[in-house]
Formats: structure tokens, sequence, C-alpha cells
């Protein structure tokens, strides 16, 4: 069993910043390939940024890219997403998430872990 804990998330002016983490615990973190996706009121959840295993590969949504960036810490079992230039389209509940592969994946029905979400709301 795996599970996640995030937190970070708040209210911040357009333009500002915020970094979110997420607490793994229950099994081997390193094992995982982790994501992070978010859910803005009447939308699907949606891909945001994506780790492999070791950190070595990433991805990004178009919309994120250039201004977010996703990181791991497997010694502390933590995964983190440094968003700057923030914008009001970006508010939304940021959903971290483990899938039991090595590799990135950017549907969420490719991941099997999720955790309570945390609120990002950013005004303009």
């Amino acid at each position: 069993q795996v599970q996640l804990v995030e937190s970070g998330g708040g209210l911040v002016q357009a333009g500002g910043s915020l970094r979110l983490s997420c607490a793994q615990s229950g099994r081997t973190f390193s094992n995982y390939a982790m994501g992070w996706f978010r859910q803005a009121p009447g939308k699907k959840r949606e891909f945001v940024a994506g780790i492999n295993w070791s950190g070595a590969y990433t991805a990004y949504a178009d919309s994120v890219k250039g201004r977010f960036t996703i990181s791991r810490d497997n010694a502390k079992n933590t995964l983190y997403l440094q968003m700057d230039s923030l914008k009001s389209e970006d508010t939304a509940v940021y959903y971290c998430s483990a899938r039991s592969e090595a590799e990135i994946a950017s549907l969420p029905d490719n991941y099997a872990y999720w955790g309570q979400g945390t609120q990002v709301t950013v005004s303009s």
C-alpha cells in the first residue's frame, strides 16, 4: 500500500510562486514514477508534470512548460513541484500520483495511487 500526502498549496497573486510537496510512505519510493495532476471546477483531471523513478527524465504539459519544475528526493521519499510565474488559469486542486512502473505516463488511468489533493488559488 502506498500513501501520498500533498502540502504547500494556498493563495498567491498572479506572477507569484508556490512549492508543492508530496510525501510517500508504504513502499520503496524509488520504484515508482510520479506525477502531478490538477483539476479545476467543472473540468477533467489533467496532467501537469511527470518524473521517472530516478529523476533523470521529466515531462510537462505545454501549459506549464518553462514555469513549473518537477523534482524528487528519493532519500526523503518526497516529490516536489516548483510553480513560478503563476497565472489565474493555474487555479485548481493539485494531486500527487504514483504508478508502479519506472517510466513517466501522462494519463490518470496509468496511476494507481493518489493523494488527497491540495488547493492552489491564483488571484489576478
